[in-house]
């Protein structure tokens, strides 16, 4: 399955929930992405039929192995790009926002050959 960016959208958040909860439910997921719980319970149905993610009797969603690689691959886009822009002088807000868009959509080449190169020049 080609995942797409709401679905890397999820994954991510989930990932950084379970860093901050005990648990991870849906209604934690809705309130994090401002979203109605019902999107969340359709979102979370594929995600668990797709296999990324794990859903047990009491409602605690967790990642698989495979969802886990994808979000914390996501999750480590946005924050490189995230602090490059801050660093460039960004709004935080806006770095955030912008890093969001543009952590779905590069190839993983160029994502390494941008980080090796910034983290080099600017020391990120």
């Amino acid at each position: 399955m080609k995942m797409n960016e709401s679905a890397e959208n999820y994954l991510e958040t989930i990932l950084v929930l379970s860093e901050q909860l005990p648990v991870v439910r849906s209604i934690d997921i809705a309130n994090e992405m401002n979203f109605k719980k019902s999107s969340i319970s359709v979102a979370m149905k594929n995600l668990r039929t797709n296999g990324y993610i794990k859903v047990n009797d009491t409602g605690f969603i967790t990642l698989t192995e495979t969802g886990k690689e994808i979000a914390e691959r996501i999750y480590e886009r946005h924050e490189f790009f995230r602090k490059w822009l801050i660093a460039l002088g960004v709004d935080e807000q806006i770095a955030s926002e912008d890093a969001c868009r543009m952590e779905h959509y590069m190839s993983p080449d160029s994502f390494k050959a941008i980080k090796e190169y910034i983290t080099k020049e600017m020391n990120l």
